[in-house]
């Protein structure tokens, strides 16, 4: 889509984002646009998954009043000299484009966060695909270094599970859950999905994008693009209007916060912290890739390992292919 077209869809939606209808010519007119154009711009913007009512006589509206991302918003939320936010409105993947910038020496910021509006072809773990529509999640990703290399990441992806129920808590009274090794639930549903990718080497230097995939406030049609229980910030904190630019903000303020300590003490100090916040403590269940492992969940080691107790005694078992399941 060429950069003219997002301007003006970003303008369609300004118009269209109170919750009121506008008219096809009313819209015309104020964008310089054929009607035509107009239902066309509306079309794909349906297709990005935004909730568009079309009432013939009335115009087109908004299924809930919709408040964009805004770089500006999200600066007078931040403290000073916080790092860098870049604000993006339709992107492929925001971790894929991060580690392209990474890649091309563009980024060497720890930090530095990018966002978008929608997704054309996010990830989620093993290679699934991460429904993205349009303004109805937080897509993000921020960049950290972890200079004693890919050794020092163990752990990283439950302290920033950590870092984002503690938030979750503190702004919006959201009890939450984490589910290891990298899933946020609340009342047993999934709220958000994080993606840990690491660019170095063992004992050097190791590059870190960390991607988080957060449910705001899905359309209708999401029933019909994910496949598991799922929950939304808005149903589960009762407040109707999320202001994702405040979210963006606290969010990368409070991961700095974590991760700074992470990288300086690693994970032993976060163990007592995620097994309060263990979704599954003290329950059955299930480890499934190459066989399948049952037994109790006892928690993690000092090393973000999860703790079984199987047939065989407690066993650890780190990331990997592995999926942790509801035992039988």
């Amino acid at each position: 889509m060429s950069k003219a077209s997002l301007v003006t869809q970003r303008q369609l939606l300004s118009a269209i984002s109170s919750g009121e209808f506008q008219s096809g010519q009313f819209l015309a007119e104020a964008l310089g646009l054929s009607r035509t154009a107009v239902a066309n711009h509306i079309k794909q913007l349906q297709q990005l998954g935004l909730d568009i009512y079309k009432v013939k006589g009335r115009g087109y509206c908004l299924a809930e009043p919709l408040t964009l991302l805004d770089a500006a918003k999200i600066s007078q939320s931040r403290q000073s000299g916080s790092p860098t936010i870049l604000v993006q409105n339709i992107t492929d993947s925001t971790n894929s484009q991060l580690m392209q910038k990474v890649q091309d020496g563009l980024v060497n910021e720890p930090g530095y966060t990018l966002v978008a509006e929608a997704q054309t072809a996010g990830r989620g773990r093993r290679g699934r695909n991460w429904y993205s529509p349009f303004a109805a999640s937080l897509y993000f990703s921020m960049y950290w270094k972890l200079e004693q290399g890919i050794q020092a990441a163990m752990g990283l992806s439950l302290v920033v599970a950590i870092a984002i129920a503690r938030l979750l808590k503190q702004q919006y009274q959201v009890d939450a859950k984490v589910k290891w090794p990298n899933d946020v639930y609340v009342d047993g549903k999934k709220l958000c999905g994080i993606l840990v990718e690491l660019a170095g080497q063992a004992h050097a230097g190791c590059d870190v994008i960390i991607g988080i995939g957060m449910n705001i406030r899905l359309p209708q049609q999401a029933l019909d693009n994910i496949d598991q229980h799922y929950i939304d910030l808005a149903y589960a904190s009762g407040q109707g209007g999320i202001d994702r630019n405040l979210l963006v903000a606290l969010l990368q303020q409070q991961l700095i916060i974590l991760l700074t300590e992470f990288t300086h003490n690693g994970f032993s100090g976060f163990v007592d912290e995620f097994n309060q916040y263990n979704q599954y403590r003290d329950k059955a269940v299930k480890l499934i890739g190459n066989t399948e492992i049952q037994g109790i969940c006892l928690g993690v080691d000092k090393q973000g390992a999860l703790l079984v107790n199987t047939a065989a005694g407690i066993q650890a078992y780190f990331g990997g292919e592995l999926s942790l399941r509801p035992g039988d």
